[in-house]
């Protein structure tokens, strides 16, 4: 709940300070509570504790922006993709880490023995009397409190370095490019409002509901699952229930790569075909899933619904870096939260269903999604069904589609890294501009052209005009 509502916040924010200084307030935020949870003698005190700490949530989105900052639309996909796919799946490290590695070290610091727990079937005979603590309960106890300093360090570490030796865009940072009036920014209120009046918003908001609000449930149903329907133990079941993350490892980026490669040929309809055909099969997935009654085929279900659900969430983020450029913070913090709400909704079904049938629903309210990309009608581009781009639109794609064509080289011998143009321009990568050897050969000037050229293909690869903002990189 707590990523939800920052998830929207933090995206203005973005939008009006720069992705840099956003993300290292995030990790600040964080660094305090996390240290302090070994304070907590309550569960309200728990509760309020993982809300505070439910903030670094709002890095997803900081992240999203950021990539979005980076790269062209062009190839935006599969960076978001990339690295928010890798970002979940920091998650499931994080709890081998802490859990398998980290717990255990700090228990035999404080006197425990390494894979004995402190509270044991003796322990539970006795345990009208055991008004004393035993030296395996203290060593646990110790442990889990403590243990929470090491990712608070990294948090630390990690907001200074990023602050230090990180910038916004390729262009430079923030402020520098607002003094310098690249970028215009809005107040929060003024961004939250154009973000939320956008109608396509509210629909990838539904649609990242199905997909990450899906992954959500997953995780926290999954081990419980297989252990209920197939009779785990907790140890095995929540073994094969962490396959599921692991499939972040490329699941994720295969749906933004895949959103990329569709655009390239087919444009924003090719965006919308891969996320839709993404949406459905995980659905379909999921409803296969709540019906396998055997363990191996569970398992085999669950990646491949892994799979889907994955590509479906990298798949949509290729699409939000279009919805708006100048307000591609604000729009990624909502729909990101759409996320949240979207496991909130599902783990309502799950408490009122049986596990197989909540599946089930699950499974239909998905494909049911699937069909609301035909509303999305974003400015300038062809809709799933019907329309056509945009001239302009069209002359991007092709000049993105020609610098792809045209890879740099390197001049053995000099280490000078150039590209080539139609005329015979030669540009090395350093800025200068040499003279082929057919220009030599006929005695032409060309510098003039050759300043074109370069022009040229960074028009290729950045966009045009205040359509790229920031997004002037290289691919």
């Amino acid at each position: 709940a707590g990523s939800a509502v920052t998830r929207i916040l933090i995206g203005p924010i973005c939008d009006q300070y720069g992705a840099r200084w956003a993300m290292c307030g995030t990790l600040l935020l964080c660094v305090i509570p996390t240290a302090l949870t070994g304070l907590v003698n309550s569960s309200l005190g728990l509760n309020i504790l993982r809300l505070v700490i439910g903030v670094a949530g709002s890095a997803f989105v900081t992240c999203q922006y950021w990539t979005s900052s980076m790269f062209t639309v062009e190839v935006a996909g599969a960076a978001n993709a990339i690295a928010a796919g890798w970002g979940n799946l920091g998650g499931g490290v994080t709890q081998i880490v802490m859990g398998s590695i980290l717990f255990p070290l700090f228990k035999i610091m404080y006197g425990g023995s390494y894979g004995r727990s402190g509270f044991n079937d003796e322990d539970e005979d006795n345990a009208e009397d055991d008004d004393v603590e035993s030296p395996e309960d203290r060593a646990s106890d110790l442990a889990w409190r403590t243990v929470c300093i090491i990712p608070a360090i990294m948090c630390l570490v990690m907001a200074i370095v990023l602050l230090r030796h990180s910038d916004d865009a390729p262009k430079g940072n923030h402020n520098k490019r607002h003094r310098q009036g690249h970028i215009m920014t809005v107040s929060t209120r003024d961004a939250l409002k154009g973000g939320m009046k956008d109608p396509n918003t509210w629909v990838l908001f539904c649609q990242y509901g199905c997909c990450f609000g899906a992954e959500i449930t997953m995780v926290n149903a999954a081990a419980l699952y297989f252990r209920e329907e197939f009779g785990q133990s907790i140890e095995s079941a929540a073994a094969i229930a962490s396959v599921f993350g692991w499939m972040n490892l490329f699941a994720r980026g295969v749906g933004g790569f895949a959103s990329d490669i569709s655009c390239a040929s087919y444009g924003m309809r090719g965006r919308l075909a891969v996320q839709t055909i993404f949406l459905f099969l995980e659905g379909i997935s999921v409803l296969l899933f709540s019906k396998t009654q055997t363990l191996a085929g569970a398992i085999v279900v669950m990646v491949v619904f892994s799979i889907f659900v994955q590509g479906a969430e990298g798949a949509t983020y290729g699409i939000v870096p279009y919805v708006n450029h100048s307000l591609t913070g604000t729009i990624s913090g909502i729909i990101g939260a759409g996320g949240n709400f979207g496991g909130v909704a599902f783990s309502l079904i799950f408490r009122q269903n049986a596990n197989r049938r909540a599946f089930a629903w699950m499974g239909y309210c998905v494909m049911v999604g699937s069909f609301f990309t035909i509303l999305l009608r974003i400015k300038g581009h062809a809709s799933l069904l019907w329309g056509s781009d945009a001239p302009d639109v069209l002359d991007r794609r092709m000049k993105h589609t020609n610098q792809m064509g045209n890879i740099p080289t390197v001049h053995t011998g000099t280490g000078v890294a150039t590209g080539g143009d139609e005329d015979g321009e030669a540009i090395d990568l350093s800025g200068r501009f040499h003279q082929s050897s057919k220009r030599r050969s006929t005695g032409s000037g060309g510098g003039h052209d050759g300043r074109e050229g370069c022009k040229s293909q960074h028009d290729g690869i950045g966009g045009e005009g205040g359509d790229s903002d920031d997004r002037d990189s290289a691919v």
